[in-house]
């Protein structure tokens, strides 16, 4: 008498041709019955999908991807996953691939690291499209990516020298905003607070808010850096700042996650009281911006109208392959919260 892992071992997966003969049509005909928009005639589709159900059938879409010539995987290339802001984004443009029938596939890849390998073992899965959202991938696979015929969007990233598309956030606008928004607000001694690494959208935000205080004529109080863009990176650039003896009475932290940091460096560490003595604000609108502890107010990132966009621009270039690339910008605004003095509206 065998035991039960041999008689796991002798099940065998079911086929389209067992459910064929289950259901007495042709192989085609089940094929044509999981097809989206193929044609069948209801009463076979009926039969086929009643025979599929009683043997557990299902699918193979790995394999049927290697004979079509498109299949319905679309990859995602993400860094800093312990980032609110970057798990937000990813979760949202994976549910908006899915709600448009695509199949998500995530790939992690290091921080700062060349996402090369990463996009590389993406295209053996004869994925239909690429979206990277981590560090802007180099000119030569993305050219690789172009050349195989699979659409590649980049999500707040430069612009490289290829047939790729973009979607941004108005990054300009955030740094401007936060800058404009502080002054209106009485502040007279503004510092910024960021990464030693910055990315392409967090050196955006920084050169336009210390742009936009010089134009104003405010005086600054600097810029204070740290290792990382994470709460951690908020509580040590904050060290650094209050160490300095600058006078401060504006803060901009380029994202939210760094604020926190900020934040509580500043409470446990100073006298200065939040807004009173010290107005701050951030940019991304994570979830935890909106947390009784610290009610930040912040410039919000619409993270699910990204992931509209990233889908919508992914679903044009398969429609038009050899159309002029395009980057698509997302406007923003500010959500005012318990960090700075209220003024009664909202931007």
């Amino acid at each position: 008498m065998s035991d039960s892992s041999d008689e796991q071992d002798s099940i065998k997966p079911v086929t389209s041709v067992d459910v064929a003969k289950r259901a007495g049509v042709s192989r085609s005909a089940v094929s044509r019955t999981f097809t989206p928009g193929a044609s069948v005639a209801p009463a076979t589709r009926e039969r086929v999908l009643k025979a599929a159900d009683e043997l557990g059938y299902r699918v193979n879409q790995l394999a049927r991807s290697l004979t079509n010539k498109r299949s319905d995987l679309v990859g995602i290339v993400a860094a800093n996953m312990d980032n609110p802001f970057r798990a937000q984004q990813v979760e949202h443009i994976a549910r908006a691939l899915v709600n448009e029938g695509y199949r998500p596939i995530l790939l992690p890849a290091e921080a700062h690291e060349d996402p090369r390998r990463v996009i590389g073992m993406l295209l053996e899965y004869n994925v239909s499209g690429v979206i990277v959202t981590s560090d802007t991938p180099p000119q030569s696979i993305c050219q690789e990516c172009v050349s195989l015929g699979v659409p590649m969007v980049l999500v707040n990233k430069a612009e490289i020298d290829a047939k790729v598309d973009r979607v941004l956030l108005d990054n300009h606008k955030s740094g401007a905003l936060a800058a404009d928004f502080l002054i209106r607000h009485g502040c007279h001694h503004l510092a910024a607070i960021g990464s030693e690494k910055p990315s392409y959208s967090l050196s955006i935000r920084l050169e336009t808010f210390e742009k936009a205080v010089r134009a104003s004529g405010t005086l600054s109080s600097g810029r204070y850096t740290a290792a990382f863009q994470n709460y951690e990176g908020g509580y040590e650039a904050a060290r650094k700042l209050f160490e300095s003896g600058v006078a401060v009475d504006g803060i901009f932290c380029v994202t939210d996650y760094m604020a926190l940091g900020t934040l509580d460096y500043i409470r446990l560490h100073t006298d200065k009281r939040i807004p009173e003595d010290i107005q701050l604000i951030s940019c991304d609108d994570i979830l935890q911006a909106g947390w009784a502890g610290y009610n930040l107010t912040t410039i919000r990132q619409d993270t699910e109208e990204v992931a509209r966009r990233v889908v919508s621009t992914l679903t044009l270039r398969f429609e038009q392959p050899t159309a002029l690339s395009q980057t698509n910008i997302v406007d923003v605004f500010i959500v005012e919260r318990g960090t700075t003095k209220t003024s009664g509206t909202t931007e």
